[in-house]
């Protein structure tokens, strides 16, 4: 072995891609694999999402219907069975604010919360959300909690 016959380690050199466009010699001349003509042969062409070759997109082809409030309020659902799984796990105190719900995972910074009265309340929880059903109160409120409205 001698400098004229070293190679690098097999696997260690990815495959050399042959240049395009430099000359006939290289078997890659002329267009370069480009074709001849149109937009995909000319530099800086880009194609926008969604285009179908003229066709009509199907986001325009399929039918649209009803309406979306952008000013709709959307709230989390928290129901009084969950309130009672985390304040017996240990996860929530018996004074639950929107601070000890972000702090566990449930609710996101900016997302608002309406209790509602499915489940059993067992212990004496005084909540804070920014909605509340009616069965939730009465159930909050005949265990000895309080609610308050953010």
């Amino acid at each position: 072995m001698d400098l004229s016959n070293l190679k690098p380690a097999k696997g260690s050199v990815k495959s050399s891609r042959s240049r395009l466009g430099r000359g006939e010699g290289t078997g890659h001349g002329g267009t370069a694999g480009r074709g001849h003509k149109g937009a995909k042969s000319r530099s800086g062409y880009s194609k926008k999402i969604g285009f179908e070759g003229g066709q009509m997109p199907l986001q325009r082809r399929v039918p649209k219907y009803g309406f979306n409030n952008s000013n709709k309020i959307r709230y989390n659902n928290l129901n009084l069975d969950t309130l009672q799984d985390f304040v017996e796990s240990g996860k929530l105190k018996n004074d639950i604010s929107l601070d000890d719900l972000i702090k566990i995972g449930i609710i996101s910074k900016r997302d608002k919360v309406k209790v509602l009265g499915r489940g059993e309340l067992k212990s004496k929880i005084n909540v804070e959300a920014h909605q509340f059903s009616k069965s939730a109160i009465d159930a909050i409120e005949n265990v000895g909690g309080s609610t308050k409205i953010v």
